[in-house]
């Protein structure tokens, strides 16, 4: 294995922690986003609230774990990518900005209306915000992403039908995951109507993205014919496979209310996916332009990256596990409380 597998490796490991723990944040903004009105929705949203809040701004260290990796080890692609797909990947930074900010400030709102203008920003950018960084994988994944400095053109190489089905996708598999993973914080919480609530929005978002998952490959195999290749073959066959049999494992799980190893289940569904992208297109970096060795930065520079990053993770890893750790046990819950209950008229 050469340092730029390595490498990729490192990216393909924090789009997948991003894809499972970010996606899932993303994936509550869309319930809070569909709760309904404000009485109505308001215990959804209060759920919403105390599932993410321990753990919302740490997830976004993989996205930037993400993007120092990209940009130092492959810069030439790194630059098309940015260049090409400025617009999604601008939207896409704007959305987690206005998200973040909206999401903390919704608790410290004075009004109802207030409340209810914060927490639509955060719905929205929660919606907006996937959809975008899926469209942009989607323009790299159909080869629409050519070497050079704005080559490619900057809206059909983010809408067409590849990118905006993978946007679709990573909307909804953010909603099954967060649907998995807030019943379980519901019964942890003694609050049995959440249970069955979030239980019931894990089933229908479980079936809803599978079935767009199996349409994805017929829209590929007309779109992005070497993708569809590749995930119909060999490794990422297996991927595709492995995807399936989680995602159907995920539905068993949660009928029988089993959470806990749903949790699992569902997070191995997205992993395949994430990994068999990367298998399908190997050994191209922007398929049909450019390969990973030749998009490669020196191996000197590589070398360094690597060992910068393993002091990082001496620090890292074990903050994160302990932060994970905690808020699986319960340990940083806060309690529990509908959400129009704490504004003030």
């Amino acid at each position: 294995m050469t340092l730029a597998d390595v490498c990729v490796a490192l990216i393909i490991a924090g789009l997948t922690a991003y894809a499972v723990l970010g996606g899932a944040d993303f994936g509550a903004g869309f319930w809070d986003l569909t709760a309904g009105g404000a009485e109505r929705g308001a215990r959804v949203r209060g759920m919403v609230e105390r599932s993410m809040s321990p753990v919302w701004e740490a997830n976004h260290v993989w996205l930037i774990f993400v993007l120092v990796i990209f940009w130092t080890a492959f810069p030439t692609a790194f630059a098309s990518v940015a260049s090409t797909l400025y617009i999604p990947l601008g939207l896409a930074a704007l959305g987690i900005i206005f998200r973040g900010t909206a999401f903390a400030l919704r608790g410290q709102a004075a009004t109802i209306n207030e409340g209810r203008t914060l927490g639509a920003t955060f719905a929205l950018s929660s919606v907006i915000t996937p959809f975008c960084l899926g469209a942009a994988v989607g323009g790299i994944a159909s080869g629409r992403v050519p070497v050079g400095n704005a080559r490619g053109d900057p809206f059909s190489s983010w809408l067409n039908p590849t990118s905006i089905t993978i946007g679709a996708l990573a909307v909804l598999s953010g909603a099954y995951l967060a649907a998995v993973y807030m019943a379980a914080d519901a019964r942890r919480a003694g609050l049995p109507d959440l249970e069955r609530a979030f239980r019931a929005r894990a089933l229908g978002a479980g079936v809803v993205t599978g079935a767009l998952a199996i349409g994805a490959l017929f829209v590929v195999r007309d779109d992005a014919r070497p993708l569809y290749d590749g995930l119909t073959s060999g490794t990422g066959l297996a991927f595709v496979i492995a995807s399936a049999v989680c995602g159907a494992a995920t539905l068993a799980l949660v009928w029988s209310e089993r959470f806990g190893l749903a949790r699992v289940s569902s997070a191995g569904a997205v992993t395949c996916i994430t990994v068999g992208w990367a298998a399908a297109q190997r050994p191209y970096l922007l398929p049909g332009h450019l390969t990973l060795n030749q998009a490669a930065a020196s191996d000197g520079v590589l070398r360094a990256l690597l060992i910068s990053m393993g002091v990082g993770f001496v620090i890292l890893v074990p903050s994160l596990w302990l932060l994970y750790r905690l808020t699986l046990q319960g340990r940083l819950d806060k309690e529990y409380e509908p959400i129009d209950q704490r504004y003030g008229s």
